[in-house]
């Protein structure tokens, strides 16, 4: 996802991401920069007492097709349900890497372009936009305030809405076509009646599933038994993970493995589970259960799923979409220093995370 221009003063464009309505459970895109050993995770250090560059922004086209609404989301979901169509909020911004390859990787494929037609009416909303919107319940929002009612931390969000404006499935971030296609085809084919959307995709992952055989190990990752409950007062990041996992492949080997990266994560109590596995754990607020009941409860349904816990237990944040350097240690980095407790918009707070490392004469990179 991209950077507000309040923290990125040479973007001024402010745009969209997805709204949904009152009844819409909330959940977690940003940024990458590269990052080899500077403080706050930069690369490329510049001289001459210049400031930063900012790198990796992608302005979007968003296609005509998507639906020309009057915002007004109780209108928007009958006239859906009168052509046999859901509709879909997407949430977006500008200079947005993430909701780019969106639109130019997923939908640039034909299957899932005519599924997108013939089964969703797509509703764009821009998460820092004053465009006025009604959604289901009446009361009346400007974008970036639904936004923010919403807890959208992540750009794109989609919502999915059933024929009463209920939400069925909310992802929050950029998925790869496959896993994209997994989600539109278990939204159109109305299978929430059927199973949850973890199970559902868990058949879809095995059938894919080409990555190793076995579970990353890392230096950083506690050993069992596993007590998320007594801590000595750090925070707790928790990687839910799963065999034959090429995206696992790619977090460690792209990300984990960075320095910087690994820097951060030495402030945490850093945990690794098997999300289909029997392992015994205490939950940070005390509770003995498995990895796989812990991981149905929380509703972790995608692997790798970064989940991030304060001092006190509570779920701060997660990732469980694409992982880039900048945006997972802005995570890492959010939580730790205990930012959120003054900042709760995540976007917000990468943008000015990122103006004071391009202030050190570092460039930012979000799209490495």
């Amino acid at each position: 996802m991209g950077l507000h221009p309040n923290g990125i003063r040479e973007f001024r464009g402010i745009v969209a991401v997805l709204l949904v309505v009152l009844t819409v459970i909330g959940a977690p895109v940003v940024v990458a920069v590269q990052q080899s050993g500077p403080a706050e995770s930069g690369s490329h250090e510049v001289s001459g007492g210049r400031k930063g560059a900012f790198l990796g922004g992608k302005e979007t086209v968003y296609p005509d097709w998507f639906k020309d609404s009057f915002l007004d989301f109780s209108e928007d979901v009958r006239e859906a349900a009168s052509q046999g169509k859901r509709v879909l909020l997407l949430f977006h911004q500008d200079n947005c890497p993430y909701c780019n390859a969106l639109i130019e990787k997923n939908l640039s494929q034909k299957p899932i372009e005519t599924l997108l037609k013939s089964k969703f009416d797509v509703v764009a909303l821009n998460m820092w936009g004053d465009r006025e919107v009604v959604p289901i319940g009446g009361e009346t929002f400007t974008e970036k305030k639904f936004a923010e009612a919403l807890k959208v931390q992540f750009t794109p969000t989609l919502i999915f809405l059933n024929e009463q404006g209920q939400t069925v499935l909310r992802l929050n971030g950029y998925l790869p076509p496959r896993k994209f296609r997994a989600a539109l085809d278990y939204v159109a084919g109305k299978l929430e009646v059927e199973m949850p959307f973890r199970d559902y995709y868990a058949k879809q992952a095995k059938a894919a599933g080409k990555g190793g055989s076995t579970l990353h190990e890392e230096p950083f990752f506690a050993r069992p038994p596993y007590d998320l409950h007594h801590t000595g007062g750090r925070p707790v990041a928790v990687f839910f993970e799963q065999r034959d996992c090429p995206a696992c492949d790619r977090l460690h080997e792209r990300v984990l493995a960075d320095a910087t990266t690994r820097k951060l994560l030495k402030r945490y109590l850093n945990v690794q589970l098997d999300m289909w596995s029997d392992q015994p754990l205490v939950t940070p607020d005390g509770r003995q259960t498995t990895a796989r009941r812990w991981a149905k409860k929380l509703n972790v349904f995608y692997a790798p799923s970064i989940l991030l816990f304060n001092e006190h237990g509570e779920e701060v944040i997660r990732a469980e979409a694409m992982f880039k350097r900048f945006h997972t240690q802005s995570l890492f980095d959010y939580v730790a220093s205990g930012a959120y407790k003054q900042q709760p918009n995540f976007q917000r707070y990468i943008s000015d995370r990122a103006d004071r490392i391009r202030e050190q004469g570092i460039d930012v990179n979000i799209w490495e």
